[in-house]
């Protein structure tokens, strides 16, 4: 019976795929984890216990049938689980590298609850997926019937992909323009490879290549291109560029070179990783080699810039937050592999300005409390007075999170309407901006946020401009 390979969660314990030591991982920057055997992850997807209503599937942003893919995969049907995770999500292998189910799926998993220690669904996601391009179960993607209308996608990051992926699946012609010279976005240059090798992100855009997507990379909209002449080639528009402004830092000494942005530094070490020349990290300015290291923020760009930073042989790598560890946004998971890796936390601290003529040699950091909660209910740090102290720094990466760009003027567009924030103004169930046949998805819409939401705004996104194009087609036949 199926119900005897499920409901194991009393007699078999939790456990992650196996970690290799900080001492070897922190010099290279392959994936710490190692993947399941086949009967680990059969024995660790048979302490499901099948819930009735399953918290894990509600809080997962795309609500992948987590249940049913876990009972497949502890019955030995690794096909079927395949199957029924691809249904949901456009790329679940990268979900169970990056997505924090710390605090999504994992975070609100039942027995997790009643103390018997989550079921590791990301690994398990991940090995699904894994074997099943190694089994060759990835097919290619063939529509049924090819269609005449096309659809131009500004950006290729994980929304832009998600989007072509489904609509390309229905036989509409897709082109996809971006900036850099490489598709993927931040899956590509922002995320180091220890969380995320590239050889899986270059995977599945080879396989929308194959599918017939046409890449325009090397595209500045704006400069190279106009919105104007890409949206006169398409029948429809999906804006799906992420944000990439770096939030500023507005302190003494602030424009001393050695400070540099965190998208800056993560894209350096990610196309030398790639083989490109980057003559900036050849030249020392965006490599931590032999450098006192310290990072400003507490989300996961901040994690990244650390562990990279320990990987390129800085001397020391310190990340100052002004709150606690319990309030830091960024996965917890993360902050610990970051610790065994070497890298020192400075809890409840904030840069006040930055010393050095030329070239920054010392960050003055100023010593913080929490104090009352603000509107979110988060405690407000508060400065304690007399408490500052320098900290030496050698560079200084500053990864403060990130801001939309300015895009109505960035691409000198009339009547693209944007909120308060800067984000481009869609509609919430459509992502149908102000203009006719524009659309929007991803952080371009919400604002900085996980890779996850981004492939369901992109999933959402291609449903509604294949409804668009649908009516189009009906009227313009009557």
């Amino acid at each position: 019976m199926a119900t005897e390979k499920m409901l194991k969660f009393v007699t078999v314990g939790r456990d992650m795929p196996e970690k290799r030591g900080a001492e070897v991982r922190r010099e290279d920057f392959n994936e710490i984890y190692s993947e399941f055997a086949a009967a680990k992850a059969e024995e660790q997807a048979s302490r499901c216990s099948q819930c009735g209503v399953p918290y894990c599937q509600a809080h997962c942003p795309l609500h992948n049938n987590i249940p049913d893919w876990l009972r497949m995969t502890a019955s030995g049907r690794l096909q079927e689980a395949y199957e029924i995770s691809q249904a949901t999500n456009t790329f679940p292998e990268i979900c169970g590298r990056i997505c924090p189910q710390d605090r999504l799926c994992e975070g609100n998993c039942v027995i997790e609850q009643s103390g018997h220690g989550t079921v590791t669904i990301g690994s398990v996601e991940k090995y699904i997926t894994d074997t099943a391009w190694e089994q060759g179960w990835v097919k290619p993607i063939v529509p049924a019937a090819e269609r005449s209308e096309s659809v131009g996608i500004i950006g290729a990051g994980p929304a832009g992909l998600a989007a072509a992926d489904v609509l390309r699946r229905q036989g509409v012609q897709v082109t996809v323009y971006d900036r850099y010279d490489r598709a993927g976005g931040l899956l590509t240059y922002g995320i180091p490879g220890f969380k995320l090798e590239k050889d899986v992100v270059m995977r599945r855009i080879a396989q929308l290549e194959e599918a017939g997507v046409e890449f325009v990379m090397n595209c500045n909209v704006g400069e190279d291109l106009t919105f104007d002449a890409i949206r006169g080639k398409h029948d429809a528009i999906l804006i799906s560029t992420g944000v990439y402004k770096t939030r500023d830092l507005v302190a003494p000494g602030s424009d001393a070179s050695g400070i540099v942005r965190a998208i800056d530094y993560l894209t350096a070490s990610n196309r030398k990783n790639f083989g490109d020349d980057v003559p900036e990290y050849d030249s020392g300015e965006l490599n931590a080699e032999g450098k006192n290291v310290v990072v400003i923020g507490g989300g996961d760009t901040a994690m990244d810039c650390v562990r990279t930073a320990i990987r390129q042989g800085a001397t020391s790598v310190k990340c100052l937050y002004r709150r606690d560890r319990a309030n830091m946004p960024g996965s917890q998971r993360e902050t610990q592999n970051a610790e065994e890796e070497g890298v020192e936390f400075v809890w409840l601290a904030a840069p006040k300005g930055f010393e050095g003529d030329a070239a920054v040699t010392g960050v003055e950091v100023q010593k913080m409390r929490l104090g009352a909660p603000d509107a979110s209910g988060r405690q407000m740090p508060e400065v304690i007075e007399g408490a500052d102290y320098v900290e030496p720094a050698d560079l200084v990466i500053k990864a403060l999170g990130f801001e939309p760009e300015d895009l109505p003027k960035l691409w000198g567009v009339d009547g693209l309407d944007v909120t308060r924030w800067g984000t481009v103004k869609a509609d919430f169930g459509t992502g149908q901006t102000s203009l006719d046949g524009v659309y929007a998805a991803g952080d371009i819409v919400r604002g900085a946020s996980l890779v996850v939401w981004a492939i369901r705004d992109g999933r959402d996104c291609a449903q509604s401009i294949l409804s668009y194009l649908n009516q189009s087609a009906t009227v313009a036949a009557e």
